[in-house]
């Protein structure tokens, strides 16, 4: 991949295509299950009659059905609506798989997340000349792979613009959007149609006189500067004529693992306290993959009354064992619920946690002590996985693996796609994300 800096210049000659699967994990359930087609599913990540839907199928989205209704509120606007729980490996499987027909049209290939990705085809001029007929060849290819999936394509100067076209027509769309009709294209739209806009960038917006898209896209730089506060505002006015400050990633600034609780899960202590084992072990294993430890890390978490309790710990040594992690979290749960006089941060009434790490030092550069007694350790954590890569990922478990393994269900990421990429072998960097 051509990894070049983001250029916030006007550009109006580079080509871009997004790719936004339809309704992905719905789609994927009813690929895999012939007779849930045609037939309104929300995805639940755990079987339970008061489960968040995170994907409704798009049957059931046109009953009304949306991302994050408990099951009891999808079934008054949609009574038939199929509940089906995750199956994360082969969502997994098939983003794969998704990837590479889009490797085998270009090189320049960026998941943006499990079911989005964008393709930057600027040095393919010569070899395309109508980039909407190859859109139309990568639907077949995915269609010949999955018939039941589909997905909308955006092509635009800029990934922003691309993205947003995909917005315009779904599901199966096909937009392109030029120079020539942006201004039609951007005339239909409100404020928060456009991606990243939410209602209180709209408020401010508004406030400066700036009440439509349209109008956003001939407002000057220092306009916008003023609306959004400093250089977002320069960011939002390449976005809008043509600039490209949005298409590549850079290195890894933050890595997280969020768990929204089932009734089960947070009955006790013992399987709040087992969960952040298993959030902590999977920080573990991305770092392992991407070879890296933190020097960061921090906790929080939420409960059902919309209250919630956090904290950041800042490690001495770069870290990169689960326990470890788990431990310094422990301290300072342990430290509150003493200096404070409470009974338990780790409640029933517990809704959501997440652990999330930063400060990352590569372990090609780390450095040990003379006496530092981690090496072995770092070795033999990195021989583990090398084996569960080799021969399964229950081939070699560790004990914090273990506790309450049923409970611990795997659970599906929205925007963590790095661990799936693709090695020089050919092979996905952690393929054990893929089995069952």
């Amino acid at each position: 991949m051509s990894y070049s800096a983001n250029n916030t210049g006007i550009n109006k000659d580079t080509l871009v295509m997004y790719i936004d699967m339809n309704s992905f994990f719905a789609g994927c359930e009813q690929q895999r299950h012939p007779e849930l087609r045609g037939k309104p599913v929300g995805v639940l990540t755990y079987d339970s009659p008061n489960a968040t839907i995170i994907a409704p199928s798009i049957e059931a989205k046109k009953f009304g059905v949306k991302t994050g209704m408990r099951l009891p509120e999808a079934r008054v606007v949609c009574p038939q609506i199929i509940p089906v729980t995750t199956h994360p490996s082969w969502y997994r499987q098939i983003h794969v798989d998704v990837m590479a027909i889009l490797n085998s049209y270009c090189d320049d290939v960026i998941a943006k997340s499990i079911d989005e990705a964008v393709v930057n085809f600027t040095t393919y001029r010569l070899v395309y000349k109508d980039l909407a007929i190859v859109a139309k060849k990568i639907k077949a290819d995915i269609k010949a792979k999955y018939d039941y999936l589909t997905c909308s394509i955006g092509i635009a100067p800029n990934s922003f613009l691309a993205k947003l076209a995909t917005d315009l027509q779904k599901p199966d769309g096909l937009v392109v959007i030029t120079p020539e009709n942006i201004d039609m294209h951007l005339a239909n739209l409100k404020l928060t149609d456009l991606p990243g806009i939410a209602t209180a960038n709209e408020k401010r917006l508004k406030l400066i006189g700036i009440n439509t898209p349209l109008e956003m896209r001939h407002s000057s730089p220092a306009l916008l500067r003023k609306a959004f506060g400093g250089i977002v505002g320069n960011y939002w006015y390449s976005r809008l004529n043509f600039g490209e400050v949005d298409l590549y990633s850079h290195e890894t600034r933050t890595m997280s693992a969020m768990r929204t609780l089932s009734r089960q899960q947070r009955e006790n202590r013992q399987s709040l306290e087992s969960m952040l084992i298993s959030l902590c072990t999977k920080l573990e294993q991305r770092m392992v993959k991407q070879g890296v430890f933190c020097k960061e890390v921090s906790f929080f978490i939420k409960y059902n009354d919309n209250t919630g309790w956090d904290t950041v710990v800042k490690l001495a040594d770069p870290v990169q064992d689960a326990m470890e992690l788990r431990n310094y979290i422990l301290e300072r749960v342990h430290d509150f619920e003493q200096t404070r006089h409470v009974e338990t941060v780790f409640s029933n009434n517990t809704r959501s946690m997440c652990v999330a790490i930063q400060n990352f030092v590569s372990d090609s550069v780390l450095q040990y002590s003379l006496f530092d007694n981690r090496i072995k350790k770092d070795v033999l954590r990195k021989t583990m996985y090398n084996i569960k890569d080799k021969y399964g990922k229950n081939t070699v478990r560790k004990g914090s693996e273990l506790i309450e393994p049923d409970v611990m269900k795997d659970a599906i990421g929205f925007g963590s796609v790095k661990d799936m990429l693709m090695n020089d072998d050919g092979e996905v960097r952690n393929k054990y994300l893929l089995e069952e």
